[in-house]
């Protein structure tokens, strides 16, 4: 397309989302590609002069892993889920908060905007409950797996973040949290931004991971557009797995609870971003009412 093309093209949906609340999730590769997050965080930028109020939720398990193991300690999952016991809880908080926070928030300043590195500890932004012990088979036998400082959300008080948005900065968000009794919880980065979108009131959430969006079972063919019905079947039906379950269960969640449309895109691939919200035919997997 010719480059006033491209404008034009753009021109309604920066119209339409102008003012608008979008909650991104950066996951997968962003996570540990310098190169990957800083074309990500671009477009992020962009987002942000056009209009648009932006909140970013990150994760860092790779990342946190491999400071596990730096440090001699060798990671433990149950159903994809992290053993999680207080050593492990530091070491996340100093990877979360310590490194990949406060390295977003500085490559928003390098491209041209102000953002704000915070935890869903900082204003009781989320507040949790540890995880009951899952029941897990270990050989013939089914015994009981505590994992730890591994807690899901109770409450989100997005007055923070209102605040943040309202003085035009991007507010980056790691996803920790306290439970009330102030004991320090882990919680998975997809339900903390479908969470925080709903709390927001956002007219989208998008999820940006290593995969082209939701696809089928032999990943040949990826799902333009999926209504939250057809996206608890697939789900139900084994149809997706591993990673993308929280991703879509996240979506689903947040448009049954009032976000406007949810997305599922490759985070890796160059301003992805901005074709998916900017174009007709976008790029990824859009999930609708």
């Amino acid at each position: 397309m010719k480059r006033e093309e491209v404008l034009m093209e753009a021109l309604p949906y920066i119209r339409k989302f102008h003012g608008k609340i979008i909650v991104i999730k950066l996951g997968g590769h962003a996570m540990v590609e310098e190169e990957v997050l800083d074309t990500i965080i671009q477009d992020v930028v962009l987002l942000q002069y056009v209009g648009m109020r932006v909140v970013l939720v990150h994760g860092g398990g790779p990342e946190i892993t491999a400071k596990m193991e730096m440090m001699g300690k060798a990671p433990k999952f149950v159903e994809g889920l992290r053993i999680t016991d207080r050593e492990t809880m530091e070491i996340a908080q100093m990877v979360l908060v310590g490194k990949i926070n406060d390295g977003i928030v500085s490559l928003i300043a390098r491209h041209g905007a102000l953002g704000v590195g915070i935890s869903g500890n900082d204003g009781n932004l989320l507040i949790a409950q540890k995880m009951d012990p899952r029941k897990v088979v270990i050989g013939d036998e089914e015994t009981e797996v505590d994992l730890g400082h591994v807690g899901e959300i109770e409450e989100v008080r997005p007055g923070l973040i209102n605040d943040l948005l309202e003085k035009r900065y991007i507010p980056v968000v790691a996803p920790i949290a306290l439970d009330r009794q102030g004991m320090i919880l882990n919680i998975n980065a997809d339900h903390v931004a479908a969470e925080i979108a709903v709390a927001l009131n956002a007219f989208k959430l998008i999820s940006l991971t290593d995969v082209d969006g939701v696809m089928n079972e032999d990943r040949t063919r990826i799902y333009r557009r999926i209504t939250t019905s057809e996206a608890a079947e697939m789900v139900r039906d084994g149809i997706i797995a591993g990673g993308m379950i929280p991703k879509l269960t996240g979506c689903v969640s947040a448009i049954k609870n009032g976000v406007g449309s949810a997305h599922i895109l490759n985070g890796n691939k160059g301003h992805n971003l901005l074709i998916e919200l900017f174009t007709d035919e976008g790029i990824g997997t859009i999930v609708m009412p």
